[in-house]
C-alpha cells in the first residue's frame, strides 16, 4: 500500500513527522507525553500514552528510524488545591505551594505525594506493556540535567517575557516572571516579581515574603524551576522532543511554548490536538475531582482492547466516557476482529485492529454480542456465565468452551455489568389490551415455527405482527417486548434474542407476562 492511502490519523500523524526527519542529522525520533501529579492518574492519561503509541507503531511502520516515549512527570510543580479524592486532606493543606515531589504521602506508603502518583501512574502504564522511560521533572531539575535549557530561558528572559506578559490580565503582569524560586526556608514555590538579574552567575533577585528579605538564588539545579508554558519548551528544548499530543484545554499553552522554541533557537516538536473526555453529567475529567471513570472501572466490564479501541478511534471529537458506553465499544471490537480476517493485507492497515489487536486471532461467534449476552443475562437472572453457557451451546451444539477463552470472558463481563447495571434498575409494566393481542398472535406463530428458522424469519414475523395491529410507530410495539417482558427500555434485535434463548423458552416467558 502506497503511503498516501494509510489514511488512518496515526499514520497521517507519523508522515508528518517523516517529514521533520527529511533533513534531520538526528538519530532517534522522540516522543513525549506529560502528566501532572496534582491528582491520581486517571483514564485521560493513559489514553495520551496509548495514543502516543498508536502513532509511534505507524512511525515504525513507515521508517527505520530508531524510537524513544518519555513518559514526563512535573513533579516540582506547587500544588495549589488539595484533590478532592485523596486521604488525610489536611496533611495535604498544610503542604499547599510545595512542589509534589516535597509533600508527604497522604496514602502513607511512598516518600512523597508525587511519588505515589507516579508509581501509579508507571504500574498501570506497564500493566498495558507500553514500552515508555519515565521522566521526573524533580530529578531533572536538581541533576542539573536542564542547566542548558535554563540558561536559554535566562539569556532570552525579556524576549519570553514579551511573549508571555500580554496573555496576562493586569495585576499578573506585575508580579509574572518565567522563573519560580523555591523558598529555602519555607520549600514552598514563589511566584514573585524579579527584582534583577546578575547575568554572569546566572542568579535572580527577589523579594521574599516568607523571609522579608531580599535573597538572590542560582537558576541551576532546582533552586527555581519554570512557569508551565516556559517549562514545556524547555523540555522540549533539553529533551529533543519532535512529537507531543494534547488536550484541546492547551492549544493556547502549546501556541506559546512553540514561540518561545523559536525565540531560544529551538524547532518545536510535531503536534496533535485531541478533544477532552466528558463524564457522564457532560462535564470534562478532572484527575484533582476524580469525576468520570477510572482505567479499573472500565476493566471490571470488558477487556483492555475494548478500552483501547474507545481511545483510538476519533480522538478529535469529545467523547462522553463513562459505562454505558462499554458495551457498545465491546461490539465494536468484536465485529472488527471478525471482519479482520476477511479484509486484504492493504485494508487491514486501514483498521484500528491492526493497531490494538492484530495479532491475537482468537474471534467470537459472529452472531453473538455482548448486548445480547446482557440481554440473555437479564431474562433469566444470571448468577453466572455458566448459566449463559447453555444458550449459546445450545445454539452453537459444536462449541468448544475449553477453546473459547474469548467467549469466556465476554459471558463473566456480561454478568458482573447485568448485576451491576441491569438488575436494579430493571421495572415491568403490564402489557395494554393491544401488546396482548400482539404477544398472542407471537406465541401463535412461534408454536408453528421451526428449530430451523433463521433469525430474521422470526425478525419479519414480529415485525408483521406489529404492522396487522397498526402501531401508529412500530418502535412502540417492540418497546413493548422489553419494557413488558424483559423489563428494560431498550433491548436486542428480537428475531436473533429468540434463537438464542429458544422457541419454546419464549413461549413459556411470554406467557408469564402476559398472565
Amino acid at each position: 500500500m502506497t503511503e498516501k492511502n494509510l489514511k488512518l490519523w496515526p499514520f497521517v500523524e507519523a508522515k508528518k513527522l517523516l517529514k521533520r526527519f527529511e533533513h534531520s542529522k538526528k538519530s532517534e525520533c522522540v516522543f513525549q507525553t506529560g502528566y501532572g501529579p496534582s491528582g491520581l492518574p486517571h483514564i485521560g492519561t493513559f489514553g495520551e500514552v496509548f495514543r502516543t503509541t498508536m502513532v509511534i507503531k505507524a512511525f515504525k511502520y513507515l521508517s527505520d528510524i530508531p524510537t524513544k516515549l518519555f513518559v514526563f512527570s512535573d513533579d516540582m510543580d506547587g500544588l495549589r488545591k488539595v484533590p478532592q479524592n485523596v486521604p488525610n486532606q489536611e496533611l495535604i493543606r498544610e503542604n499547599l505551594d510545595k512542589p509534589l515531589s516535597s509533600i508527604p504521602d497522604p496514602f502513607g506508603k511512598f516518600e512523597s505525594f508525587s511519588e505515589h502518583n507516579n508509581n501509579m501512574l508507571i504500574n498501570f502504564l506497564k500493566g498495558f506493556n507500553f514500552e515508555f522511560e519515565f521522566k521526573s521533572a524533580t530529578e531533572q531539575y536538581k541533576s542539573g540535567n536542564f542547566n542548558k535549557g535554563l540558561e536559554a530561558i535566562f539569556d532570552n528572559y525579556d524576549k519570553i517575557l514579551n511573549i508571555i506578559l500580554p496573555t496576562l490580565g493586569k495585576d499578573r503582569r506585575l508580579t509574572y516572571s518565567p522563573f519560580l524560586p523555591i523558598c529555602k526556608s519555607t520549600g514552598k514555590v514563589l511566584q514573585v516579581q524579579i527584582k534583577e538579574l546578575k547575568v554572569k552567575e546566572k542568579k535572580i533577585v527577589f523579594f521574599n515574603p516568607n523571609t522579608n528579605l531580599d535573597e538572590e538564588y542560582s537558576i541551576f539545579n532546582g533552586e527555581c524551576k519554570l512557569q508551565w508554558k516556559v517549562d514545556w519548551a524547555m523540555r522540549w528544548f533539553v529533551l529533543g522532543v519532535d512529537y507531543e499530543m494534547n488536550g484541546k484545554d492547551l492549544i493556547e499553552s502549546f501556541s506559546l511554548s512553540n514561540k518561545i522554541m523559536k525565540t531560544i533557537g529551538a524547532k518545536s516538536p510535531v503536534n496533535y490536538t485531541y478533544e477532552l473526555f466528558l463524564d457522564e453529567k457532560g462535564e470534562k475529567i478532572s484527575k484533582s475531582v476524580g469525576n468520570g471513570i477510572s482505567v479499573g472501572d472500565w476493566l471490571r466490564f470488558s477487556n483492555n482492547k475494548s478500552l483501547e479501541l474507545f481511545m483510538f478511534q476519533n480522538p478529535n471529537r469529545a467523547k462522553r466516557l463513562f459505562f454505558d458506553v462499554i458495551p457498545k465499544t465491546t461490539d465494536e471490537l468484536l465485529k472488527l476482529k471478525n471482519d479482520f480476517d476477511n479484509f486484504s493485507r492493504d485494508e487491514r492497515l486501514n483498521s484500528p485492529i491492526w493497531f490494538i489487536d492484530h495479532e491475537n486471532k482468537e474471534k467470537t461467534p459472529e452472531k453473538i454480542t455482548f448486548n445480547m449476552v446482557l440481554n440473555l443475562a437479564s431474562v433469566c437472572n444470571a448468577d453466572s456465565s455458566e448459566v449463559l453457557w447453555g444458550f449459546i451451546e445450545n445454539y452453537y451444539p459444536k462449541i468448544n468452551k475449553k477453546e473459547n477463552k474469548l467467549l469466556n470472558e465476554l459471558l463473566e463481563y456480561g454478568v458482573v455489568y447485568y448485576k451491576q447495571f441491569i438488575l436494579p434498575n430493571k421495572k415491568y409494566r403490564n402489557p395494554t389490551e393491544k401488546e396482548k393481542e400482539g404477544f398472542k398472535k407471537l406465541i401463535d406463530i412461534l408454536k408453528n415455527s421451526s428449530a430451523n428458522d433463521e433469525a430474521e424469519e422470526i425478525q419479519t414475523k414480529i415485525y408483521e405482527i406489529g404492522m396487522s395491529l397498526e402501531f401508529k410507530n412500530l418502535k412502540d410495539w417492540f418497546s413493548a417486548f422489553y419494557q413488558v417482558i424483559l423489563g428494560q427500555d431498550q433491548g436486542p434485535r428480537l428475531g436473533s434474542f429468540i434463537k438464542f434463548y429458544g422457541i419454546e423458552k419464549t413461549i413459556i416467558l411470554l406467557k408469564e407476562k402476559i398472565n
